[in-house]
């Protein structure tokens, strides 16, 4: 079994929309009228969309991984990306560390870059 799709909650469909294709730079897939959008992300569909009542609630955090999370941080601010902190240390592994960062999308959901760091 693998994931096919994750829902993201958005209040606003449209500024979503910009936010995960110009700032995140995902690649925008379709949309299907105007309260849902579908981008790829490494070959997991997102959707994005205005929550029916019951799934009204903040969403889980999603981590990207990313080769270059200081590369990736940068890109990111250089299309209006605001992190709540610096790439940081969580943890040495045997043969890699790992490197994480926080950011808020633009409906105020919490997303993470993460690195494995050989």
């Amino acid at each position: 079994m693998k994931i096919g799709q994750i829902a993201i909650n958005a209040k606003d469909v449209e500024r979503a929309t910009a936010f995960y294709r110009d700032v995140l730079g995902l690649t925008f897939l379709f949309q299907a009228g105007p309260n849902l959008s579908f981008f790829d992300c490494g070959g997991v569909r997102l959707m994005i969309t205005v929550p029916e009542a019951e799934f009204d609630h903040p969403s889980t955090i999603l981590y990207y991984k990313v080769d270059d999370i200081r590369a990736a941080c940068e890109a990111i601010r250089e299309r209006g990306g605001e992190f709540r902190d610096e790439p940081h240390l969580v943890a040495k592994m045997p043969d890699h560390e790992l490197w994480m960062t926080f950011l808020k999308d633009s409906e105020g959901n919490t997303l993470a870059l993460m690195s494995e760091v050989r």
